[in-house]
């Protein structure tokens, strides 16, 4: 049974933050004089018809109820887990955000003290953590993953949240970055159920479209209140260029973490643009493009174990992409070797990937996004050129 108190773990001066009320927050139509906008619109010469219905020239909707509920009704819509009907998720257990990267940096000034508080993650991890924890002036604490299978250990760092009430935060990846493997639900509910310790366990699911349908665990954040779930339509709806974070959260921490959030972070291109992706039909074409590129990465991770210079795939298969590692002619995993290939690609093949063999358990590693079919084919010719030449 875990101990957790919302009360005693967001910072008082966050508790008790009451959220900036903006012209948007009472009335949205009529002859609109009250926020300094420019009555005459965008200085643009060559306004599009549909940038003109966006009313550029207006502040955006600060709640964005609308879109928040095409969020919920698409994953309430494929939960498989046992909740009851006062569990289940509405638009006011959400905060919208500019990427996860703005909700990881928020949780960590609602709930750390600068200089005081830490954050433990589980590297091999997502590097905004660290970023994010240093410009707030948290310490960081780690607990690596187990190599073997690529998940936390929930015994180990249990041990040591029961002997630090200052760590306030665990972030876990799942899918992971740069794993791609999905953390096991039940290890991860070993922390939740903390008995001894006050804090908030962060699941960052950046890439959880690419693992089994169901997968996401969004839909339990009432159930089990000191969980946290980020996602982004950054990956699976192809959306990177706008710029859109969902953090889930109990209803009383996420009305927390909207007063602590700008006014109008979200704008109205985001949110339009959004809106459509999170349609019926945009969640079919994106479920089809999954499969394609789902497809596509194990047909990628075929052809490339072919190379002599290709060992084992050192993450999982729940991500776009493929954590390979690089062997030596001995069959042993080189991280130089590994640089070689990432930067001969790189300046002499036209093909760009990620050089990860410096990560804790990740030695010889190399990242590859999933491309399109055409793309992947050329990264295997052309890695086949390169291991030739070095």
């Amino acid at each position: 049974m875990s101990s957790f108190n919302l009360d005693t773990l967001v910072r008082p001066n966050i508790l008790t933050l009451e959220p900036y009320r903006c012209a948007r927050d009472d009335f949205k139509e009529g002859i609109l004089l009250d926020a300094n906008e420019n009555a005459y619109g965008p200085s643009l010469t060559d306004l599009s018809q549909y940038e003109s219905t966006l009313e550029l020239n207006r502040y955006p909707d600060p709640h964005q109820l609308e879109l928040k509920q095409k969020i919920v009704d698409f994953r309430n819509g494929e939960n498989k887990y046992e909740i009851s009907k006062n569990e289940q998720i509405t638009p006011e257990n959400l905060c919208l955000g500019v990427g996860s990267d703005e909700s990881i940096d928020a949780l960590i000034r609602t709930v750390c003290v600068p200089g005081k508080d830490k954050l433990l993650i589980a590297p091999p991890t997502y590097g905004m953590y660290s970023i994010s924890s240093t410009i707030n002036d948290v310490e960081i604490v780690k607990v690596p993953l187990d190599f073997e299978k690529f998940q936390i250990q929930p015994d180990l760092i249990n041990e040591i949240l029961s002997k630090d009430s200052s760590i306030k935060l665990v972030y876990i990846t799942t899918p992971g970055n740069p794993t791609g493997a999905s953390v096991d639900f039940s290890l991860i509910e070993k922390v939740l159920s903390n008995p001894n310790w006050n804090g908030l366990v962060v699941a960052d699911e950046a890439y959880v479209d690419f693992a089994p349908i169901g997968s996401s665990l969004s839909t339990l954040v009432e159930k089990y209140p000191n969980l946290v779930v980020l996602q982004t339509v950054s990956k699976s709806f192809g959306l990177a260029g706008i710029r859109l974070g969902i953090t889930f959260a109990n209803k009383r921490l996420s009305s927390i973490l909207n007063a602590l959030k700008a006014p109008y972070n979200i704008s109205s291109l985001t949110s339009d643009i959004a809106s459509r992706s999170l349609s019926p039909e945009g969640i079919k074409l994106m479920r089809q493009r999954v499969e394609i590129l789902n497809s596509e990465r194990s047909r990628l991770w075929e052809s490339l174990q072919k190379f002599k210079n290709i060992g084992k795939l050192i993450g999982g298969l729940d991500a776009n992409f493929l954590l390979i590692e690089v062997i030596d002619e001995n069959g042993k995993p080189s991280s130089p070797l590994a640089k070689q290939f990432y930067e001969k690609l790189a300046t002499t093949k036209g093909v760009v990937v990620r050089y990860r063999g410096g990560e804790p358990g990740c030695s010889g590693g190399l990242r590859i996004t999933v491309g399109t079919k055409e793309e992947n084919d050329a990264l295997s010719e052309r890695f086949q050129v390169v291991a030739k030449e070095l």
